[in-house]
């Protein structure tokens, strides 16, 4: 076994013919529509992109730096993105947006909607958001559109009282521990970086969410799920339940099978690759990958899976 297969293991050796299954191998643009740099859709994605460079030579893979999941979409109904991560609530707007054009490679892991407040704010629920100032997420991102969605079933007059701020991660954390905003949403899969830095030098808690999961399903679809934030996610905070949203990695059914294959085989034969970059992508699994409601799964994915069950 050569250098590079050495690498990534066993499965290295896999990797290097990936290209070559059922005739022409993949070929082309892989520009990654991800998210801000200090957050998991960026690491995760550069780590992809630096795999398809070494083990995809004629792939010519890039990273672009966005606002997350609706603007991924919208880059790549619209061409300026071949692959890209996307909250399965914004997937399934972008479907109803333009029926048919979206295709999924596979659900990746859960992101985890973030209330994050100073540990010593007054702030205790939702409801004492009242009157404050709150970043709401970046315009274009998946936080925007699920605090939108909260806030439109926390009840009457809550949405319209409180200053929205529409501010990416970094800048969330910035102000916050500025005392420039009083909380911020952030959707992202554990354990954000950028907000376990802050934790380390600006006490903070989060608010449980817990109690808007079932409102969220009947108002806007089955996405959501409770799930616990563990006090070990970020320093000083107690275990949390908040909003689970699954992840997916999106293209254009239009893409070449060869390369939707090839990208497939390099998730998950790269898994513990990946994982160095960050832990979510260590919770692929090959029994949730396939389950990317509303989208289909593109033909290169299925036949990568299928292939697995041989």
């Amino acid at each position: 076994m050569n250098r590079r297969a050495l690498l990534l293991g066993g499965a290295g050796a896999l990797l290097l013919s990936a290209c070559e299954s059922d005739g022409a191998g993949a070929t082309g643009n892989l520009r990654i529509a991800t998210g801000s740099t200090g957050a998991v859709y960026y690491q995760y994605g550069k780590a992809i992109a630096d795999l398809a460079k070494r083990y995809l030579p004629d792939v010519h893979a890039s990273v672009l730096t966005t606002n997350a999941s609706k603007e991924n979409v919208g880059a790549i109904l619209a061409g300026q993105a071949e692959l890209g991560f996307t909250q399965a609530d914004t997937a399934g707007e972008g479907d109803r947006a333009a029926p048919g054009q979206l295709a999924a490679l596979a659900r990746i892991y859960d992101d985890y909607v973030h209330l994050v407040v100073a540990r010593d704010s007054p702030i205790e629920t939702v409801a004492d958001l009242h009157g404050r100032q709150v970043s709401v997420g970046a315009a274009g991102s998946g936080t925007a559109g699920t605090a939108d969605h909260i806030l439109d079933v926390a009840g009457a007059g809550l949405k319209a009282s409180i200053i929205q701020r529409p501010l990416n991660l970094d800048d969330s954390v910035k102000a916050l521990q500025a005392r420039q905003i009083d909380a911020f949403f952030f959707s992202g899969g554990l354990a954000v970086g950028l907000i376990r830095q802050l934790a380390e030098k600006f006490p903070i808690r989060l608010l449980a969410l817990d109690t808007f999961v079932q409102p969220l399903r009947k108002a806007f679809g089955n996405y959501y799920a409770e799930r616990v934030v563990p006090a070990s996610a970020y320093h000083g905070i107690n275990p949390t339940v908040a909003i689970g949203i699954a992840n997916y990695l999106v293209v254009r059914g239009s893409m070449p099978e060869p390369l939707a294959y090839g990208v497939t085989r390099l998730l998950f034969e790269g898994r513990d690759e990946l994982a160095k970059a960050h832990q979510a992508a260590a919770r692929l699994n090959i029994r949730s990958a396939i389950s990317t409601p509303p989208l289909p799964l593109h033909p290169g994915a299925v036949r990568y899976y299928r292939a697995q069950k041989a």
